[in-house]
């Protein structure tokens, strides 16, 4: 089965959430500074969550660009990637709009490593269908930085509990830990 469907409907599902995370954020009333005050809490969560779309929106393009075909198993996992990933701007909101209290922040922890998980998920059935020996299980490697994200997202939801603020700290290290694009696959590509 040709790939170019998958990652067209991909691109369209990531662009529109995306868009609905931006018209989620109310314009304040008022032309002062001041009436920009309280909207900050949701400014910083849309400007994070912005960031994890883009970056699983850049490591999708580059994961696809190593696979020859897909399945219908590959089909159904990037369709789970894509819901968790459509849950973002409910949670951005909730995080947001409640000055990153516990629970939004703890849900907003268990969504990314939902997602995460799903991501993973897509690349072992990826790499299932493709083999041992192919070009993307060269490149994949061990994959450290996803193992370890799933760590940091998993504490960061323990530690939500005691401090949403710090938990919310690790959510962003992973986020900056991941803007460096991957050059796994691009490095095997090119070589």
């Amino acid at each position: 089965m040709d790939k170019t469907r998958m990652e067209a409907f991909s691109d369209a599902v990531i662009a529109i959430i995306m868009t609905i995370m931006v018209l989620e954020m109310k314009i304040p009333h008022g032309e002062g500074w001041s009436a920009l005050k309280p909207i900050i809490p949701v400014f910083l969560s849309y400007v994070m969550s912005f960031a994890y779309l883009a970056i699983y929106w850049n490591n999708h393009h580059h994961l696809l660009k190593a696979v020859k075909s897909i399945d219908g198993r590959v089909l159904w996992a990037n369709v789970v990637l894509l819901f968790w990933l459509s849950l973002i701007p409910f949670v951005t909101g909730w995080m947001g709009e409640n000055h990153f209290a516990r629970n939004p922040v703890i849900l907003y922890g268990v969504n990314l490593l939902l997602a995460g998980l799903s991501y993973n998920i897509l690349v072992k059935v990826l790499l299932y269908s493709h083999g041992k020996d192919s070009l993307l299980a060269k490149a994949m490697g061990n994959d450290i930085k996803g193992k370890m994200s799933m760590v940091i997202y998993a504490a960061a939801i323990g530690l939500a509990f005691v401090s949403p603020v710090l938990a919310g700290s690790l959510y962003a290290l992973v986020a900056v830990m991941w803007i460096v694009p991957d050059e796994r696959i691009e490095k095997v590509l090119r070589s």
